[in-house]
Parts: C-alpha cells; structure tokens; sequence
C-alpha cells in the first residue's frame, strides 16, 4: 500500500452534513466508509486489494461521528497522531458545523431523532454531542459551518475543495445514431447532423462510412459544416466543465443522421478528437454503424448545394 494514500476522516454534529459529504466524495471516486468502529482502522488500512484488483491507490474518506462504536475523540486524535508518526499517512478532518436552532429545524422536518437524545429534545442531545466533539473541532484542519448551506450547495463546496486530479469528472461518451432506426434513451446532449449533405447519395461513397477518408472529406465540404462544427465545439466546451461542476456522473452526447453510417459517424468521431485535445477522454460509439445502407431510410436526395 502507498504511505501517502490521502486520508480524510469526516466528522462533525448529527444532522450537519456527513452523509452528503460522503456520497459526494464517493461520486467524485473516493472510497468511503461511515461508522467503522476505530479498533478496526489500522485493519482497514493494512489491508491489501481485492483478489485481482490494482493496488487501489483511491484517498479514503472515513465517517465517524458520536454513534460510531467505541467513539471517543480524545483517542481519535492521539490515533490519527500516531499514525502520520508511524505511517507517514496525509491524514485530515474534515469538521461539520452548524447552529443549533437549524439542527433543530432540521431533526424536527425530518422527525428523526437526535442520536443522543431518543427520548429528550433534540436541543440536549445538540448541546451534549457539541460538548462531545470539541476536542475533533479543535483538532480538525478544515471546517464547513453548514447553517446557511442546502445539500446541493455543500455538495458543490466538497466537490470544488476535494475534485483533484483525475476525479469527479464524468463519464464522457460520443455516439452516432441514425433516426431512421429510433433515437437513443440515454442522449443528454443530442445534435441533428442532417442538414449536412449526404454521402448516400453518392454511388461511389454509399459503401463507405463516416470513418473513411473520402466520405469525411465530402461532408466536410458542405458550405454549413465549419461554422456548424465551430459552435457545437465551443458549446460542448462551456457546458461539460458545468456538468462536472454540478456533478453529473455521466454525459452522452449523440449526434443523429438519417441512417447512421455517414454523417453523424464522421462528425462523432471529429467531436470526440475535439475533447481529447481539450483534456477530456471520451469514448466512442456507432449505434448502426452496421446496418446495411437503404434508400428508402433515407428518403429522396436534396438538391445540391454547389
């Protein structure tokens, strides 16, 4: 296991956060685990990797809170100490506050009940776990004060504080598709490439698809398509950073042609080379690709355009 796995251990008061930050981090590609009891901790570290998984260099977020089983935050911090001495391990803590009168608020919309506090008000089990945790607040190194923050906006704060390198981004994929055969379900983004002329009604191109040399140059040469491709690019490039930020796992973008072997192949694959240089990785896919070219999908050819 690598010594400088990144570490985050999540805490703070029932009813602040925790289970919103570690959904997020989890979105984001971290592995989280809530409520382990602490004896097991070091187990959890020393373990290897699943049989016939990579050495899982992932950071881990670790949730404990006053329901944690032998919880007790005088020895969480003489632990967390011992092991950056004896592991060397980038350990933080992440400490969630928030007012008392919204804590409140929030256990009564819920009608849950405050952990320490079953069969009090919530307030005195607010007050005792406050008590409790001062020691983890004053040792944490980053505090969120969540009273004034929906879920949605915590949410974003953890996903522009931990993201890092290679995480929460979503998972980019670039289809064709040809909507003589039905559009795709799944398309968040979804582009119409029939206005560009068509390479069916070229005898010498029909066999052909958008992944040849000769079809892309004719679609290419449409007087459209360089404005066209311009502005669906500069578009893709305001709003993917925009799902990342919102959080969105998982994007598709689809561009549609009559029969789906010509056009919408071609200008898939040139969107896609487009991303990669911008620093995305897409992967490609031509829904019907292999379907066999047929004129009466494609109904009558269009005048040409000169």
């Amino acid at each position: 296991m690598n010594d400088a796995r990144e570490i985050l251990l999540v805490t703070g008061l029932s009813g602040a956060g925790k289970s919103t930050v570690l959904k997020t981090l989890e979105d984001l590609g971290w592995e989280t685990v809530d409520n382990l009891p602490l004896r097991l901790l070091d187990r959890l570290l020393s373990s290897p990797p699943a049989e016939g998984a990579e050495d899982d260099h992932r950071p881990l977020a670790l949730g404990i809170d006053a329901r944690t089983r032998d919880f007790d935050p005088d020895r969480i911090v003489k632990r967390i100490k011992k092991l950056r001495d004896d592991h060397a391990y980038d350990i933080g803590t992440l400490f969630l506050d928030c007012g008392g009168a919204e804590l409140e608020r929030r256990y009564s919309e819920t009608r849950r009940r405050h952990p320490l506090a079953l069969d009090r008000p919530a307030s005195d089990g607010i007050a005792r776990e406050r008590e409790l945790l001062a020691p983890l607040r004053r040792w944490a190194n980053r505090l969120i004060d969540t009273t004034d923050l929906s879920s949605n906006e915590l949410a974003q704060q953890v996903r522009a504080t931990f993201s890092g390198e290679g995480l929460g981004e979503p998972t980019l994929a670039v289809m064709s598709f040809g909507f003589a055969r039905g559009v795709p379900r799944n398309a968040d983004l979804m582009f119409d490439m029939r206005f560009l002329r068509n390479p069916h009604w070229d005898e010498q191109l029909r066999p052909g698809t958008g992944l040849d040399a000769d079809v892309s140059a004719y679609v290419a040469a449409d007087p459209a398509y360089d404005a066209a491709m311009r502005q669906i690019e500069d578009l893709l490039l305001l709003l993917l950073p925009r799902y990342r930020a919102e959080g969105k796992s998982y994007v598709t973008i689809a561009f549609g042609c009559t029969g789906g072997r010509h056009r919408s192949v071609h200008v898939a694959e040139r969107i896609a080379g487009r991303l990669r240089e911008a620093g995305f990785s897409p992967t490609v896919a031509h829904r019907d690709l292999g379907a066999a070219p047929q004129d009466s999908l494609e109904g009558a050819p269009r005048a040409s355009l000169g």
